[in-house]
C-alpha cells in the first residue's frame, strides 16, 4: 500500500495534540491531520494490525493542490 509524505509538523491548540501536513506524491492532495500525540490502542493482532479507542482525538481535511495537473477537458 503506498504512503503519503510528511511534509510538516505543527504544535496543536490543546496540549498534547499536533497538526501534520501529509502530501500525496501522486496527484499532489494536501491533508492536514490534527491528533494526539499518544493515544490508547491494543496489542497488535497476528496480521499487525492495530485497534485504536473511540474517544481520541482526531479529524482529517484534504485539498488538491493547486500545482496537481488537471485532467484535460475533451473539445468538441
Amino acid at each position: 500500500m503506498p504512503r503519503m509524505q510528511l511534509e510538516r509538523q505543527f504544535a496543536g491548540p490543546l496540549q498534547d495534540t499536533i497538526v501534520q501536513r501529509w502530501c500525496d506524491p501522486v496527484d499532489g492532495t494536501v491533508c492536514y491531520i490534527y491528533l494526539p500525540i499518544t493515544a490508547a490502542r491494543s496489542a497488535p493482532t497476528a496480521n499487525g494490525y492495530v485497534e485504536y479507542g473511540a474517544n481520541t482525538i482526531g479529524s482529517i481535511s484534504c485539498l488538491e493542490s493547486a500545482a496537481a495537473p488537471k485532467p484535460a477537458t475533451p473539445h468538441h
